[in-house]
């Protein structure tokens, strides 16, 4: 049995447990398993129109409030209901909030307008402060970058005062303070924090900030990495201690020091002709500790919205993929739910089988990868797995003609799906278009099968839950040429 090493389209498909197609299905540390689906918590209306930023922040006290906004209004979810926490905004076409948490006060920006501020009750303007498409706490400050302080200024930034996220008038004494970074060209893209420094992207450029007190207060350093940088404002997350990059030609890790590139010879290409060029600055990232995994939800070809995601894992550095339309990514924390409260989500026990027995989702405070889908609605991604496929590489030699008798695969105990089908492909050349072959149904984790070729390959389909460690093929040899 060969050990599978995720969706790899840009390696040689001679690779052994690669996988060339993948359908609904990504990495966990052990192999592949089915992507999870959407779930509707059962305490979560839709959004009124299109969300356009959402964020789970934390008080000092431990706290949360949950906040989702769309291009005029800005809402939190409070008591079961989507409540209009602020006035009426003027946010554009492609315009996204920004949300930021500093101490007890919780800060929103747009780009077109200035930044908000709630401190318990509704968002209000910060009166001084400028506008910001991007807006992070990050040491006793927040930072805000491409901004609009009376005149636009896409490569600027600005802090406010140390402390005070209501000041925002340039003074030494308080080390509110502004500026431009001009020595690589383009606007800001995105930012966020690392540590204690401030990490500003542009397109094809990292700058890392590092507060120095009076008179600069933040100096701004260019990272060496060539032309590493972020194609939007949600094209990153922070995975703990590194930021995880989407760049125009490829994916990055970064933890302060240089940009390493990942993908290489995985991913990379096949990203390339399967994202729209046009709207690849809609790329959105998040992290889904619990999993270890990055999901990186990008708009396909054909779309104009995020509406598949590639599925990346930290420790495998394997990749998988799945399709899902998406208008806003968080990790919800949801309220759990206790016996007496599962009437809510289903009048029976077997109503309750469509949520996954170990997923956050039942915890009280458990993080759960969340997304809003095309109908506004707020969506738990903890579903277990409906229909997924998988097409391995290529098996066999150049010389040799064999005779493949049997496909099996491995399952986790516990994750064998409920049905399995399987097509082969044969090819006598690995540069001849496959030609279909056998077909059947799995029995006892295996496929009879009967095919001659030099080459073979498989897609095997699955319908449940399941994850899949290995897979081997039974080949006998039939005569070299």
């Amino acid at each position: 049995m060969i050990k599978l090493i995720g969706f790899a389209p840009d390696a040689d498909p001679a690779t052994p447990g690669v996988l060339t197609a993948v359908t609904n299905l990504i990495p966990y540390e052990q192999g592949m398993k089915g992507a999870p689906v959407g779930q509707t918590p059962a305490d979560v209306p839709a959004l009124a129109a299109e969300c356009r930023g959402a964020a789970v922040v934390t008080k000092l006290d431990d706290t949360r409030r949950v906040f989702a906004g769309t291009t005029t209004k800005l809402y939190e979810l409070t008591g079961g209901a989507w409540v209009d926490s602020g006035g009426t905004y003027t946010g554009g076409a492609d315009s996204r909030w920004s949300i930021a948490q500093f101490g007890n006060s919780t800060l929103a920006s747009n780009a077109a307008d200035t930044i908000q501020r709630s401190s318990g009750a509704s968002f209000s303007n910060i009166s001084g402060a400028p506008k910001a498409k991007i807006i992070f706490s990050v040491g006793t400050q927040i930072m805000a970058l491409n901004t609009n302080d009376g005149s636009s200024k896409p490569d600027g930034w600005h802090c406010c005062a140390t402390y005070d996220e209501t000041d925002w008038t340039p003074a030494l004494a308080t080390l509110c303070a502004r500026g431009r970074v001009v020595s690589q060209p383009g606007a800001f893209t995105a930012g966020g924090r690392l540590g204690e420094y401030a990490i500003a992207y542009k397109e094809k450029s990292i700058f890392i900030g590092q507060f120095v007190g009076a008179p600069s207060v933040w100096d701004w350093q260019q990272v060496p990495g060539g032309d590493a940088g972020c194609v939007g404002q949600d094209a990153w997350c922070d995975i703990g201690g590194a930021h995880f990059i989407v760049g125009q030609d490829n994916f990055w890790l970064f933890d302060g020091s240089r940009p390493v590139p990942i993908g290489e010879e995985q991913v990379r290409q096949w990203f390339q002709g399967s994202s729209n060029p046009n709207y690849r600055y809609k790329t959105q990232c998040v992290h889904d500790r619990p999993n270890n995994v990055v999901w990186i939800f990008y708009c396909s070809t054909s779309s104009s919205v995020p509406d598949k995601a590639l599925v990346f894992h930290l420790k495998t550095k394997q990749f998988g993929a799945t399709d899902i339309t998406v208008e806003a990514t968080l990790n919800y924390v949801s309220a759990g739910y206790t016996i007496d409260g599962l009437t809510a989500l289903s009048a029976t026990v077997d109503g309750l089988s469509s949520y996954s027995f170990d997923s956050a989702f039942w915890l009280v405070g458990g993080r759960a990868l969340s997304a809003f889908n095309s109908s506004h609605q707020l969506q738990s991604i903890t579903g277990p797995s409906l229909t997924s496929s998988m097409t391995t590489g290529d098996v066999g030699d150049d010389s040799t003609v064999s005779l493949l008798t049997a496909i099996r695969l491995r399952f986790a105990p516990g994750y064998k799906p409920a049905t399995a089908n399987v097509q082969t492909y044969t090819k006598m050349e690995l540069g001849d278009s496959p030609t279909t072959a056998s077909s059947t149904s799995m029995s006892e984790s295996r496929f009879d099968v009967l095919d001659s070729s030099r080459w073979h390959s498989a897609t095997v389909s699955f319908t449940g839950d399941h994850r899949v460690m290995a897979i081997g093929a039974s080949l006998t040899p039939e005569g070299a040429f």
